[in-house]
């Protein structure tokens, strides 16, 4: 974590989307790649209950048996991806979704790589690709629809 670019920001921004999935009750996957040699998902983000976490080698998700059976077992036709060597992982995950038809969106501030010039590339090429490039506040505030819900003064102070 500490080598990646804005990993605070990073951080932050994927415990909001987890905490609102949470609370809207929207499925949500978490991997670890290699977390022997690697290291455990960092203390912020796992303490989530409402998610699913699994360990990986693959660097798409996809091509990971038991993620893809969990994935492909949720019945959705939409993935919003976040995560670590954006340029690898996230990249490789979201060109996989993308061939088996699934509308991919890529949360640019909550995805994060080593270097902003990876980072750059790979949001460009996703894009390019047909991955939806959107922020936080952009999926936050398409999963609530409306203002004047518990949820949404939820959502208001996790942003704010």
């Amino acid at each position: 974590m500490p080598a990646m670019q804005a990993p605070a920001r990073t951080i932050r921004n994927t415990k909001t989307l987890l905490s609102v999935a949470g609370e809207l009750g929207i499925p949500t996957l978490m991997t670890e790649q290699y977390p022997k040699g690697l290291g455990r998902t960092v203390p912020e983000l796992a303490k989530f209950e409402n998610v699913t976490l699994l360990e990986k080698m693959h660097f798409s998700c996809m091509e990971d048996k038991g993620f893809a059976k969990a994935f492909r077992g949720l019945g959705r036709n939409q993935a919003i991806l976040t995560g670590m060597e954006a340029h690898i992982c996230v990249m490789q995950t979201a060109a996989s979704l993308i061939e088996e038809g699934i509308e991919v969106f890529v949360v640019s501030d909550a995805t994060a790589s080593r270097t902003l010039e990876s980072e750059t590339a790979c949001l460009a090429r996703l894009g390019a690709s047909g991955a939806g490039i959107v922020t936080t506040e952009m999926v936050v505030f398409e999963w609530l629809g409306r203002a004047g819900t518990p949820e949404f003064k939820n959502a208001l102070r996790l942003i704010k």
